[in-house]
């Protein structure tokens, strides 16, 4: 497998500099291709996970310059999980904007959407720390242009504050990395685990400085406390399929500190020790009140969804604070869980606001047409992102509650207390979009619109990933078991590199 270990990168990448050079002036084409290369990245996913749940980690090296030389790709179970999310996430948002014509509504859609999609994959595959930085800002170039896509004076507005948080973001990455190629002499981050067990104790300070910048800019990625102010804004102002995807993108920093979190600054190193689980487990408490409450006071329907993402953030960061096999575990299940939750929530937005014009949540707002439908996938989606039960996100939540059972109180009562207010958010906002404006609805013809069959068939596929996770929990479960497993079992992701095991 290991030539197509890079095909996840280049299959967009390609694809994208095809659709901008030969196919920017017919969309037909556009859409032709850039469907073809969303399946044919899900098949390579797909193939992938398969490998990777049978065979020890892969590393594909570029040029074959070993490492920590060249630049590596790693594909193990973790890597090969959020590729596939990333690929079934990318064909339903796919398939939701050509079934509503949101690629016809601005230039380039297709070879940017491409062209992220490469920049995620890269984020997840590579083995390297500086090319981590490099995909990083692949996929902050195509998601600016997918963020503006359409223009209007607030989404113009909002990706603004995007880029210039995401600039902050990548200057103190470029520092941390700077900070710790100075002190362990590499950016491989299977070469970093070796050498960062070994640090004198000369080099402690400067290492844990620049550990704490690293995992600040993991936090500005993944919308963590006090670094979440930018993900409302530019979440409830993106186009709905936009915003669908980048709800895989937040997933992006709890990935990172899963990898370095466990491979390179694990609670038990002599440096940093618990600093990293110490700072994080208080940030996660606050991201999810804060999400949580956003839920409950939000005046549009985006917004809603855009605080649901932070308070899905604040319980993935929870479970991964305690750096133990059980909570990534569960962790990795609820970030599986949230993404297609949060994605779908997205679409659902963006069918209210297609056929009302605005999402308020304030007016007096006149009946919609496919009301019944749609409102039955807002209840879908909403119970699954408040964890209720039966569907996944009460699962997840079990199992983050589980892997926490001999935590504070505090913990188990911050996630009770705010599932209960989304809830009710939740409900608030579903009894005012549908209840109040079918109860208030003038007698006469019902509101028309275009069925847009393709657009509710992607919506549909997402819920029933969540059916998916809920009936298949099960086994889901112990694959994600296994692959928590296999991180703790560090010595088998730096041999895949060749390099000399931790004593």
């Amino acid at each position: 497998m290991s030539h197509w270990i890079a095909a996840p990168v280049l299959l967009p990448a390609i694809m994208g500099a095809l659709i901008v050079l030969l196919m920017r002036n017919d969309l037909l084409l556009q859409r032709v291709f850039s469907l073809v290369a969303s399946f044919a990245l899900l098949a390579v996913s797909l193939a992938l996970l398969i490998a990777a749940s049978t065979e020890a980690p892969e590393v594909y090296r570029l040029g074959d310059w070993p490492a920590p030389f060249g630049i590596v790709l790693v594909l193990d179970r973790l890597s090969a999980m959020m590729v596939l999310l990333t690929a079934v996430l990318a064909v339903c948002v796919l398939l939701y904007t050509i079934g509503t014509n949101w690629d016809a509504r601005g230039r380039h859609f297709h070879a940017l959407f491409q062209f992220q999609l490469m920049g995620i994959c890269g984020a997840f595959l590579t083995g390297d720390a500086f090319n981590l930085f490099v995909f990083f800002e692949v996929l902050l170039i195509a998601s600016y242009g997918l963020m503006i896509h359409a223009g209007g004076k607030d989404r113009l507005r909002a990706g603004v504050q995007y880029v210039a948080f995401n600039l902050v973001g990548s200057s103190l990455f470029l520092f941390a990395l700077a900070a710790i190629y100075s002190i362990t002499g590499t950016l491989n981050i299977a070469d970093l685990a070796v050498k960062a067990a070994a640090l004198s104790e000369g080099d402690a300070a400067l290492f844990r400085v620049a550990a704490v910048m690293l995992m600040m800019v993991f936090a500005i990625k993944g919308a963590l406390v006090p670094l979440q102010f930018w993900l409302p804004g530019t979440y409830s102002n993106a186009p709905g399929p936009v915003a669908a995807l980048f709800a895989v993108m937040t997933k992006i920093g709890a990935y990172s500190v899963i990898r370095f979190g466990v491979l390179v600054l694990p609670p038990s190193h002599p440096i940093t020790g618990t600093l990293i689980a110490d700072l994080m487990l208080p940030a996660a408490l606050l991201t999810l009140i804060i999400g949580a409450l956003g839920i409950l006071g939000a005046t549009t329907l985006s917004r809603l969804a855009a605080f649901a993402a932070v308070a899905s953030m604040g319980t993935a960061f929870i479970a991964i604070s305690a750096f133990t096999p059980a909570s990534i575990s569960a962790a990795l299940y609820y970030i599986v869980h949230s993404t297609l939750a949060g994605a779908a929530l997205f679409l659902i937005v963006d069918l209210v606001v297609d056929r009302r014009a605005h999402d308020s949540l304030r007016d007096a707002l006149p009946p919609i047409a496919q009301a019944g439908l749609i409102s039955a996938l807002f209840m879908v989606s909403a119970i699954a992102t408040a964890g209720m039960p039966p569907l996944s996100g009460f699962i997840g939540k079990l199992l983050v509650l589980d892997a926490l059972r001999d935590s504070a109180a505090l913990i188990w009562s911050v996630i009770l207390v705010t599932s209960l207010i989304m809830i009710v958010g939740f409900a608030r906002a579903g009894s005012t979009l549908f209840w109040k404006a079918h109860a208030s609805a003038p007698e006469g013809d019902a509101p028309h619109h275009p069925a847009q069959a393709l657009a509710f068939v992607a919506v549909g596929l997402l819920l029933a990933g969540l059916v998916g996770l809920t009936v298949l929990a099960g086994p889901v479960i112990d694959w994600i078991e296994g692959t928590s497993a296999g991180l703790f079992d560090t010595s088998a992701y730096i041999n895949a590199n060749q390099l000399p095991e931790v004593k």
